[in-house]
């Protein structure tokens, strides 16, 4: 049968993970996107590092060589929806963990208004409310292309209210019969 598949780490740890400076832009980011929790953001960095590479990699090559594989990396972006049909190659080197948190199925859904907040567009994602085309997707962390984008609905109905907190009313003066009350009400407590 043969020996079972190495798997790989879809992301890498940050080389200092006690910087507080990259903590705190982290924490901003986790909050912002909705993120379960910092692998998320990690896994989006690591993203970015591969396809910052290829396109430094193409820079370095001769003019010909760039030309037969810079399609290659420039079609994939155009396809998520990351960069537009314009886009060169130095483009990709100016993209930032943002653009690649806002192709994510969570975001776009609050972006759509199909969800008011972040949390509630990710509980909706995982109990099977949103579809993307005609396939139901409950994986928040999808990467949505751009062919797609448009396809994006409710897979069930549902309504969705949005409730205001209501201020609780002012306190009432105390008359003397409630404070009378308030009195008597504080011995038999104690016994």
């Amino acid at each position: 049968m043969g020996d079972p598949r190495k798997l790989k780490n879809k992301y890498s740890k940050p080389k200092k993970l006690l910087d507080k400076a990259r903590i705190e832009e982290d924490s901003r980011f986790k909050y912002l996107y909705g993120l379960k929790n910092m692998r998320e953001l990690w896994i989006a960095t690591h993203e970015l590092k591969k396809v910052r590479h290829e396109a430094r990699r193409l820079l370095s090559l001769t003019e010909a060589q760039r030309k037969a594989e810079e399609g290659i990396v420039l079609s994939k972006l155009q396809r998520m929806g990351i960069l537009d049909e314009k886009a060169k190659v130095e483009d990709v080197l100016s993209l930032t963990v943002k653009d690649i948190l806002e192709r994510r199925l969570q975001t776009i859904v609050v972006r759509k208004g199909l969800a008011l907040t972040m949390a509630q567009s990710r509980q909706l994602i995982t109990h099977g409310f949103i579809a993307v085309g005609e396939r139901m997707i409950n994986i928040p962390s999808y990467m949505v292309s751009a062919a797609e984008h448009a396809s994006i609905r409710h897979y069930k109905k549902i309504e969705l209210e949005h409730r205001m907190v209501e201020a609780k009313p002012a306190a009432k003066e105390a008359t003397p019969a409630a404070a009378e009350k308030a009195e008597e009400a504080k011995p038999a407590a104690a016994s």
